[in-house]
């Protein structure tokens, strides 16, 4: 099958299953790359852990920061289903900087996460970005306005009304009712954006390799590993991601390496038109796709 009958199906495929995707799957040795609306930029969620960590091992490394400084942590006490670690304690708990790296970044806890943006501000995150010259993203916010959405203000058994205000709400500009979805307010990144920063994590270039190694580690060891990860997984291969999830929008960035020496990162941004928190179908569908396209480039 040629490039474009191939884009068109995987399109089709995406249409059928509810979803908008916006994809992006690079070869990180030769540049080849296929996409399907990979500019459009989206709201982050928790994919802005990831400049995050980025921004929080740079200082560690410039001795702004201590990994080893313990910290107090308020719990997070949060019930309602999704948030991990810290954001579900019920007491104080005491971390290290390095810990709270591990939590935010491998578990996606949200609470861990605002506790480093209080080291290190969103425009700080962002002015580091700046400098190591990944462009492309915009971090202007922490974790507590994201987790404070319409899901909260409902009764579990009237979840899919947020999904069908997040979903409906939208205007053509990319505005939304919803602040959360609204790309003027929001943290984002497009497909672009997100595999251009796994680039520059996985192969030579402003960040120090240090600095790079510990993301890429952190990245390895993420323990949410339900949405592309069987598509990528096995004993020939590695991958290392990030995924991020709100209200009606699904996410994943990662690297899959071959034990051939090939690598190639992925960058897939959904949103869902149904009203539905649990799609399990949703999220095998995004890896499916994503491995059409790699295996497609593979082939190449």
């Amino acid at each position: 099958m040629n490039t474009e009958a191939l884009l068109r199906e995987m399109r089709g495929h995406l249409r059928d299953g509810g979803l908008q995707g916006c994809l992006l799957v690079r070869d990180l040795h030769t540049g080849e790359e296929l996409g399907i609306d990979p500019d459009t930029q989206l709201p982050a969620a928790s994919l802005v852990k990831v400049p995050l960590a980025l921004a929080t091992a740079e200082r560690i490394r410039r001795g702004e920061l201590d990994g080893a400084t313990m910290l107090d942590v308020q719990p997070g006490r949060i019930t309602t289903p999704g948030p991990t670690g810290l954001s579900r304690f019920r007491h104080p708990a005491r971390l290290a900087i390095d810990d709270l790296l591990y939590l935010s970044t491998s578990l996606s806890d949200g609470t861990a996460a605002d506790v480093l943006f209080d080291l290190t501000p969103p425009a700080h995150v962002a002015a580091v970005l700046e400098e190591l010259g990944i462009r492309g993203l915009t971090v202007r916010h922490g974790m507590g306005e994201p987790t404070d959405t319409p899901v909260e203000r409902f009764e579990p058994a009237q979840v899919h009304l947020a999904h069908a205000l997040a979903i409906d709400a939208g205007t053509s500009g990319r505005g939304h009712r919803v602040p959360q979805l609204d790309t003027t307010r929001a943290n984002t990144g497009s497909a672009r954006a997100w595999a251009d920063l796994l680039q520059a994590l996985w192969t030579p270039s402003a960040i120090h390799p240090d600095v790079a190694g510990r993301v890429r580690a952190l990245m390895a060891h993420n323990v949410l590993r339900h949405r592309l990860a069987p598509d990528f997984s096995s004993d020939a291969t590695t991958w290392s991601s990030k995924t991020g999830t709100l209200l009606n929008l699904r996410h994943e960035i990662g690297v899959v390496e071959h034990s051939d020496g090939q690598a190639f990162a992925v960058a897939v941004l959904t949103e869902s038109l149904v009203p539905a928190s649990i799609q399990p179908g949703a999220e095998a569908l995004m890896a499916q796709v994503a491995r059409r396209l790699r295996d497609h480039l593979r082939q190449l």
